[in-house]
């Protein structure tokens, strides 16, 4: 593969340097290679602030296991707290990814499997139509027809499971793609019955196996501080609720620091224990194309580089159901691709990309919902002028 421009021209630096006897200090892991990343990375991102009303936006950028950081505006309006590295932000739907992991985990320990039925690990559910939905079924939206979000009238673990024994598919499993927050949380509730634990219990073991150390569901009394406030389109401060299937579906509070460690050990960088690792890497095997995405586990993937037009259809098809077509074998995770999640709760807007093969991701955290096509056309900005 031929070196990009700025690589050839930092050889050249390099080369020289080397004849004449001086340092390459323009080329080292510092203040210029920084103040490049900056520059993309205020380009592309200081136009959406603006135009959307962001309070505040933490993002971080790991290029071949350097890692750089910009914070922008307030995780607080009243009283005024700056945005830093550290601040907490919810990541709304890019928890489904933790959910996701914690599955294929249980796959590696023997607990269960992806092909299982959801049935054959909740008895409670037999007879059901989930005799016939399996677990991958759950994790790639494909289970035949969940709405976006669990009905409000459903608000115990009775009336919960009470709703899934009369839920009647609206298409066969495997055959459309509908995404759906009680799907990954089903996900989740089978996966800790098979792990014989909560499954807050095990996202946190999971957390810090991964090397994440200010992720979490439930935030701590000490870090309340550090937990930015979320803006709703009223303008009024507000957070997300603890509601049922919140913790699998969209309830992790994160930070820039963890986050972009969570892409890095996605992309090889960095030690996890091997089971750890091998849970990571199930994740990003493909079993559905639909529209224009490829579905993993919850993570969604193209060909890279991908055409920003092509980018950005494949993330505003969320709303609506779309046929999904089987990828028989499974697609092998791949390293020339970018994967991707956005995610979003009342107050808060993110999205998380990564290109294995350029060891190359992005993070964006911010305190508003925002059109996911604003954080794909920042975030395809960025990553192409870093990877030209």
């Amino acid at each position: 593969m031929p070196l990009p421009p700025r690589h050839l021209a930092c050889l050249a630096t390099i080369l020289m340097g080397s004849i004449v006897g001086a340092p390459s200090s323009a080329c080292a892991a510092g203040p210029v290679q920084d103040a490049e990343v900056r520059k993309a990375v205020d380009e592309a991102m200081k136009p959406v602030i603006a135009q959307y009303g962001l309070p505040g936006m933490a993002v971080a950028v790991s290029v071949d296991g350097r890692r750089h950081f910009m914070a922008y505006g307030l995780a607080s309006k009243e009283p005024q707290v700056p945005v830093t590295r550290d601040t907490l932000f919810e990541l709304g739907s890019i928890s489904k990814t933790f959910t996701a992991t914690l599955a294929t985990y249980a796959e590696v320990e023997g607990r269960l499997k992806l092909t299982d039925s959801v049935s054959r690990h909740m008895p409670e559910l037999k007879g059901s139509a989930f005799d016939k939905v399996r677990l991958v079924d759950l994790a790639t939206h494909t289970a035949g027809g969940f709405p976006l979000q669990l009905p409000a009238s459903v608000k115990d673990r009775k009336q919960l499971i009470a709703y899934y024994r009369a839920w009647k598919p609206t298409s066969a499993s495997g055959t459309w793609r509908s995404y759906a927050n009680p799907s990954i949380g089903l996900l989740g509730l089978v996966t800790a019955r098979a792990m014989d634990a909560s499954f807050t219990s095990l996202a946190e073991r999971l957390f810090g196996d991964l090397g994440l150390r200010r992720t979490y569901v439930e935030v701590p009394a000490a870090e309340m501080k550090s937990y930015a406030w979320g803006y709703g389109r009223d303008g009024k401060p507000v957070r997300v609720s603890r509601a049922l299937l919140a913790d699998e579906a969209y309830g992790v509070k994160s930070n820039a620091v963890d986050m972009i460690r969570f892409l890095e050990v996605n992309m090889g960088i960095g030690s996890v224990p091997e089971p750890i690792a091998r849970s990571l890497r199930a994740t990003r095997t493909c079993y559905f194309r639909s529209g224009e995405l490829t579905q993993g586990l919850i993570w969604e993937q193209y060909p890279y580089p991908v055409a920003l037009d092509t980018f950005i259809a494949g993330n505003t098809m969320n709303q609506r159901a779309s046929p999904a077509f089987a990828i028989d074998p499974p697609l092998a995770p791949r390293d020339d691709v970018i994967v991707n999640k956005t995610g979003s709760t009342l107050g808060f807007g993110a999205y998380v990309a990564f290109v294995p093969g350029r060891k190359i991701g992005i993070v964006m955290l911010a305190n508003k919902a925002y059109p996911n096509e604003a954080r794909v056309r920042a975030a395809h900005q960025v990553l192409s002028r870093l990877t030209e």
